[in-house]
C-alpha cells in the first residue's frame, strides 16, 4: 500500500486537531492542538519515502502557518475553504468572489438571520462586524490570524476569498435554504451546524484538490484523504482511499473506504504510520 501513496490530504479541525479546536460556545473556545513530535516523527517519514503532505481546511492560510507553527515547512496548504493553495508561504492558486456578489451575499445573509457573525474574507484579512459578543469575536480568531473588526462591511474595497458564517445556535441548514439563489454563481456548504463556507462558483476541496494532483502529477488512486466533516465528502471523491474520523458525521463515515481512530485518538497519525509499515 505504501508503494503506491504519493499523496495524503487531511482537513484539521475534528480530524488533525484535537477537539478542541472547533467547540464554539460562551464557556468554551479551545484554540486546538496536535501531537506535534508524533506528526514530525511521521512527516519525516513521508519525506523519506517522497510522500507529499496537505492539510485541506477551511481556516484562513495565515492561521494554518500559525496553527503548524514550524511544522508548516513543506505542507501544502489548501485554506480559506479551499480557495488558495499555498506552499512555503508562496501562493500556488486561488479563486475570488467579486467585491460587489460578495457584499450581496452578506446584505442576504444579514436579513435571514441578524444574529449570526459573518466573516468575510479577502487576501489581506478577515474581516468582522466589530459589534458581535466578544466571545464570539475570540472564536474568530481561533481560525483567523489576521482579523479585522470593521462598522460596515461595504468598507471592504477587495474581492473576497470566501464568506463564512458562525451561528453558535446551529442553525446552518436552515440559512443555507435561503441563499438558493446563488447557487449558479457560488459555491456555498454548510459543514455542520454552525459553520457555513461560501467560495467562488465551483471551487471546494475537491476541485482544488484537483488542481493539487495536477501541480504534483499525482492521480486519485495515488491520493488518501483523512476527514470529518460535510465539506470533506468533495475531497473524498478525489482520493482513492479514504478515511472518515471516528468521530465522522454518519453520513461522512458511510461515503469513506475506511474508519479511522478518532482525532482525539491521533487517528490521522496512526493510520498513516500504519499504512508506512
Amino acid at each position: 500500500m505504501a508503494d503506491k501513496i504519493k499523496l495524503i490530504l487531511t482537513d484539521l479541525d475534528g480530524t488533525l486537531l484535537h477537539s478542541g479546536s472547533h467547540q464554539v460556545s460562551t464557556e468554551t473556545l479551545a484554540a486546538g492542538e496536535f501531537n506535534r513530535p508524533y506528526f514530525r516523527r511521521i512527516k519525516q517519514l513521508l519525506a523519506e519515502r517522497g510522500i507529499a503532505f496537505a492539510v485541506v481546511t477551511g481556516k484562513q492560510t495565515e492561521r494554518v502557518g500559525e496553527v503548524l507553527g514550524a511544522d508548516s515547512q513543506d505542507v501544502w496548504i489548501l485554506g480559506d475553504s479551499a480557495s488558495r493553495i499555498t506552499y512555503n508561504g508562496e501562493v500556488k492558486y486561488q479563486s475570488l468572489i467579486d467585491n460587489a456578489l460578495g457584499l450581496q451575499v452578506i446584505a442576504t445573509l444579514e436579513a435571514i438571520q441578524p444574529d449570526e457573525t459573518i466573516i468575510a474574507c479577502t487576501p489581506t484579512a478577515a474581516y468582522i462586524l466589530e459589534t458581535r459578543p466578544e466571545f464570539e469575536r475570540i472564536g474568530v480568531r481561533r481560525s483567523y490570524a489576521v482579523v479585522k473588526e470593521i462598522s460596515d462591511f461595504k468598507q471592504i474595497k477587495e474581492d473576497f476569498v470566501k464568506i463564512t458564517v458562525l451561528d453558535v445556535k446551529g442553525r446552518a441548514f436552515e440559512t443555507i435554504k435561503g441563499l438558493s439563489q446563488y447557487q449558479d454563481r457560488l459555491y456555498l456548504v454548510p459543514s455542520e451546524p454552525m459553520w457555513i463556507d461560501i467560495t467562488d462558483y465551483d471551487v471546494h476541496k475537491g476541485t482544488t484538490v484537483r488542481r493539487l494532483q495536477q501541480l504534483l502529477g499525482v492521480t486519485k488512486a495515488e491520493t488518501i484523504a483523512f476527514g470529518d466533516g460535510y465539506n470533506d465528502l468533495e475531497m473524498f471523491a478525489e482520493a482513492g482511499t479514504t478515511y472518515a474520523m471516528a468521530n465522522a458525521f454518519p453520513e461522512v463515515k458511510a461515503a469513506a473506504t475506511h474508519i479511522a481512530p478518532s482525532n482525539d485518538d491521533d487517528g490521522v497519525l496512526k493510520t498513516i504510520e500504519k499504512l508506512l509499515q
